[in-house]
């Protein structure tokens, strides 16, 4: 392969349909975005990894939904990975990037670096939030942390809050090209079926992990035959034909669904992004009060903050945040 077909398929998402068992899914790719989100802070390798594996997965589920503007996926625990927080934006116009950013709150004195990334997340929720943009009430799903992954949390919530039996594959971490500098790099296969209307999840209970719902309480015999075939094909990919950059993508997918008559559709570009301003800035400390504002108040008179997500740092005069009487009154 050559470097500009290996470029081609960085940072892309790739949606495909499987028409001989109605299964729709996506190919994911994230290079350079995740060297972008990852140098916005220093973190330890266990976070790299989680935000690693959250933004994968945020890139593959944002793909799918019919979004005017943003998804979120927040993954919250009582363990030293305390939250780790993605954003994906859908492209303003056909043809544009989407961009995704992403941050991590963690307790850094807590963290076993020897133990497993999704260790150090403990109990507690998966949760997929979209908003549509002004105008719309936005829609919050959330099911418990659950299995040995975020991938198996994302599929559990797919299943119980969605009824949609879902499947990931991903692989994700650091490579390194002969003669050049570590990256990271990820790659992930979804697969989601879409059912029709059926009384079997309800008729038969929930099968998964705590009483929740898996991808098999969803479906009928056929739909769950279909489903196991294309779930026992996709089981046969191998880790670096997910990352690259040897097989691009569609080759991928005729390799693994080639009786499952697969049709692939525009890729859609993922990129770094973030959304914040000193206007956004101003209208989040809209909720805190004169004193507060004044507590957050340089002896420059000055009112500091920095965006989580890519460390953006702003100066902002308190008078810009209506403040300026009663904090020079608390003065």
């Amino acid at each position: 392969m050559t470097l500009g077909s290996k470029i081609a398929w960085d940072d892309t998402v790739l949606p495909f349909q499987l028409d001989r068992p109605d299964i729709r899914g996506r190919v994911a790719r994230l290079d350079g975005l995740l060297d972008r989100v990852l140098e916005q802070h220093d973190y330890p390798q266990t976070i790299e990894a989680l935000i690693a594996e959250t933004a994968l997965l945020t890139a593959l589920i944002g793909q799918t939904i019919d979004l005017r503007w943003k998804l979120s996926l927040q993954v919250r625990g009582d363990g030293p990975a305390r939250l780790i927080a993605t954003d994906y934006y859908s492209p303003a116009t056909k043809g544009e990037a989407a961009s995704i950013r992403a941050y991590a709150s963690f307790d850094q004195d807590r963290l076993d670096p020897d133990a497993t990334p999704f260790s150090q997340i403990g109990k507690g929720y998966f949760a997929i939030l979209i908003d549509q943009g002004a105008g719309n009430t936005p829609y919050q799903g959330i099911t418990p942390i659950s299995g040995s992954s975020l991938a198996e949390c994302a599929e559990t919530y797919f299943a119980q809050s969605e009824q949609l039996p879902t499947r990931f594959s991903l692989t994700f971490g650091k490579s390194q090209e002969p003669g050049g500098p570590a990256s990271w790099r990820a790659g992930g296969i979804m697969l989601q079926h879409m059912p029709k209307a059926s009384p079997f999840a309800a008729q038969q209970g929930a099968s998964g992990e705590d009483g929740l719902l898996a991808a098999e309480d969803i479906l009928d015999e056929d739909q769950g035959e279909n489903w196991r075939r294309a779930n026992f094909l996709l089981d046969t990919v191998e880790e670096l034909e997910m990352i690259g950059p040897k097989v691009q993508p569609t080759d991928l997918l005729v390799r693994l669904f080639h009786e499952e008559r697969p049709r692939v559709y525009d890729a859609q570009r993922v990129q770094f992004g973030c959304t914040c301003s000193a206007d956004r800035v101003r209208q989040s400390l809209s909720i805190y009060s004169a004193r507060d504002i004044a507590h957050m108040t340089t002896e420059e008179g000055i009112v500091t903050a920095d965006c989580q997500f890519c460390g953006a740092h702003y100066r902002l005069e308190p008078s810009t945040l209506g403040f300026e009487a009663q904090v020079n009154d608390d003065g």
